[in-house]
């Protein structure tokens, strides 16, 4: 699995480079910058590879120099070290850093295969392919190492979409500088990535946007009760295995009573949840009359008939915190902005690529300015799944889930992460905290798991990973 450093800071490529300015605007010199990326770097492959001889790549320009002071300090610490150079470093930081590296320097087309890669050639500057001769370069360099360190970014990969610009130099490690780009955690960049570190740079930079962390104690307070920890209302149909799975995932989550509603609820997945007959949206704004319900999950396994659709309507006319999944998605479709952008309780949506395509278009940007114009368009915490899965507020707030396991890919996990993020709001704490938890716990139970799951797994070890941060 993929390490990805929680809670980290994520930045576009003009938010990096305005956090840059701002810290030289402050006092501190390019070149005090550079010696800290350098440091950074040069610590990540010193902790991965010693013992084997070490080529590094350096380019041009600010890249190439944190590769030129990564250099020198591997050769200082006893590593066998040679740079290869695309050009001559520019003037500035750069030109001091290469001066101040005293080793052996060959062109690129030049370089000797070694067994590490240290690649300094592109950065978060790139926009454009990689030109054929250099990529061929590369490509056989990349052939013959057993390892690659990236400083920042591989190269070949644009920053902020996660999408290659032609080839991609494929790096086992990513020393991230000062906070991680969108494509370390987005599509083919991601698995271009592989390990991410971050290297502080000690200058602020924006937590706007941040990879997911793990949560602070979810464990309740010593006086909680059942009703006080929380009613979640799971509202399914027809298809009632999926609605099972949530409902059985919410009480893990951290609800204290779960109620599991539709047409054929007759065997619960367990004694501890109860079970409600609703045939009809009547009967589902019955029941939230009659009972103070903390958070109502709709759509897994709900149908996409009339019913359904009327029991939909009727869910996003409450005054409940609502989590909408599933077939409700889809019946959503195009109309989800109209249909909830009034609504005056909090609202989160859990799509999928598809449903989200289908709901939102699929539109230009990254995933997260595609997450996050949809968040903002709805007036809803927008969940888009899948192996980088973006969490995005309306208000700004980005989430990003991208190191849990492959094997979420299975059927019925969506239906359990819905439940257990209602789970997580049904207990009345902050809405997206409670989103977040949930993520949390959904991915730590897939870990737990382990290959080869099915999704009453997660169910099952959602209560391991609950006693972590219990």
């Amino acid at each position: 699995m993929r390490r990805v450093p929680p809670g980290a800071p994520i930045l576009t490529a003009d938010a990096m480079r305005a956090a840059e300015a701002a810290a030289l605007g402050s006092g501190i010199s390019q070149a005090e910058l550079m010696a800290r990326a350098g440091m950074g770097v040069a610590r990540e492959v010193h902790r991965h590879v010693q013992g084997r001889a070490v080529l590094v790549l350096a380019g041009p320009g600010n890249n190439g120099g944190d590769a030129y002071v990564a250099a020198r300090l591997l050769s200082q610490w006893g590593h066998d070290v040679m740079v290869a150079a695309l050009g001559e470093a520019r003037e500035g930081a750069a030109a001091e850093a290469r001066h101040a590296w005293r080793g052996p320097v060959v062109a690129l087309a030049d370089a000797p295969p070694r067994a590490v890669l240290v690649d300094g050639v592109f950065g978060t500057g790139l926009t454009r392919a990689i030109e054929p001769s250099v990529a061929s370069i590369l490509e056989r360099l990349r052939a013959a190492a057993r390892f690659c360190v990236a400083i920042d970014l591989p190269s070949g990969i644009d920053s902020d979409h996660g999408v290659p610009t032609g080839h991609v130099l494929r790096a086992d490690v990513t020393a991230a500088l000062g906070a991680l780009k969108p494509s370390h955690l987005l599509g083919v960049g991601a698995s271009c990535s592989g390990h991410v570190s971050l290297v502080d740079l000690r200058i602020a930079v924006s937590d706007r946007w941040t990879t997911l962390a793990r949560p602070q104690s979810l464990r309740p307070e010593r006086t909680a009760h059942k009703f006080t920890r929380g009613l979640a209302l799971v509202v399914g149909g027809a298809m009632a295995g999926a609605a099972r799975l949530s409902a059985a995932a919410a009480l893990r989550g951290g609800a204290g009573y779960v109620v599991l509603a539709g047409t054929d609820v007759a065997i619960a997945p367990l004694d501890a949840i109860v079970s409600r007959q609703i045939a009809q949206a009547s009967d589902l704004e019955a029941f939230l009359s009659e009972r103070p319900v903390d958070a109502l999950c709709i759509g897994p396994g709900l149908g996409r008939d009339e019913r359904a659709q009327d029991l939909l309507v009727a869910a996003i006319d409450s005054e409940v915190r609502l989590l909408i999944d599933g077939d409700a998605l889809s019946l959503l479709g195009e109309n989800a902005s109209a249909r909830l952008s009034n609504r005056s309780a909090p609202t989160v949506l859990t799509p999928h690529g598809g449903e989200f395509d289908r709901m939102f278009g699929t539109g230009a940007g990254s995933k997260i300015d595609r997450t996050l114009a949809a968040a903002r368009r709805c007036g809803a915490i927008v969940v888009h799944k899948g192996p980088d899965t973006v969490i995005a507020h309306p208000d700004g707030r980005v989430v990003v889930s991208a190191a849990a396991p492959m094997s979420l890919a299975t059927a019925g996990a969506g239906d359990v992460l819905a439940g257990l993020v209602a789970g997580r709001l049904a207990t009345g704490g902050n809405v997206w905290a409670a989103v977040a938890e949930g993520a949390w716990l959904h991915g730590r139970a897939a870990e737990l798991a382990g290959a080869g799951l099915v999704a009453d797994d997660l169910i099952a070890h959602s209560a391991e990973a609950m006693q972590e941060v219990w």
